[in-house]
């Protein structure tokens, strides 16, 4: 118990290092919390800033999903990298270091599973880019992988505990999706691309 209480802390402190934040002041100079869907995350850096910068806030935020998930692999195996990285999506979605206002999870939720399991991770990001190739809409492409998270892990054969956590962190993707899913069901949802820059809601 002990252990799993540290898991869940260290997981929280680094999914609370604001990466988007923290490219975009120095890069640009800006709160990115002010520019286009006010969200502090990857995809509304590549929209205000451009996608040089926003892989670059990926980047960041797909290493504390993944940190944190080989952290809890070598301190209780599995099950220690499902709780550890879970606590990091929560805490870059609700960071502490931004007045728990952060991103959407998805980079985050993307590090962790690729720490716990590759092909599973693998096989989403595929799924993910399909979607957003047909379709154009970056919100639409995280709210099916999210729901096709618990789908590929009981395919996949993986443990009840990680099977339960995939249902639970995919509906909190899609939750933190909810305003990108009422615009979807208007028909008011802005297609996604990486050519150029924009401030359109994300």
């Amino acid at each position: 118990m002990i252990n799993m209480m540290l898991l869940l802390g260290i997981g929280y402190v680094l999914g609370s290092i604001p990466f988007s934040y923290i490219v975009s002041k120095r890069v640009a100079g800006i709160d990115i919390r002010e520019h286009g869907s006010g969200n502090a995350g990857a995809t509304n850096v590549i929209r205000t800033l451009g996608k040089k910068t926003g892989i670059l806030a990926f980047i960041g935020d797909f290493m504390k999903g993944l940190v944190a998930a080989i952290v809890g692999h070598l301190i209780l195996g599995e099950n220690g990298a499902v709780v550890c990285g879970g606590a990091a999506v929560v805490g870059h979605c609700y960071p502490f270091t931004l007045g728990f206002k952060g991103g959407k999870g998805v980079a985050a939720t993307v590090g962790m599973i690729m720490g716990v399991n590759p092909i599973i991770g693998l096989i989403l990001v595929a799924f993910q880019f399909i979607v957003i190739k047909v379709t154009g809409y970056m919100g639409l492409a995280s709210i099916l992988s999210a729901a096709m998270f618990p789908v590929v892990s009981y395919l996949m054969g993986m443990n009840t505990l990680f099977v339960s956590a995939a249902v639970a962190i995919g509906l909190f993707v899609i939750y933190r999706h909810r305003a990108n899913l009422q615009r979807l069901l208007k028909g008011e949802e802005n297609k996604f691309s990486l050519s150029s820059k924009s401030k359109k809601k994300a």
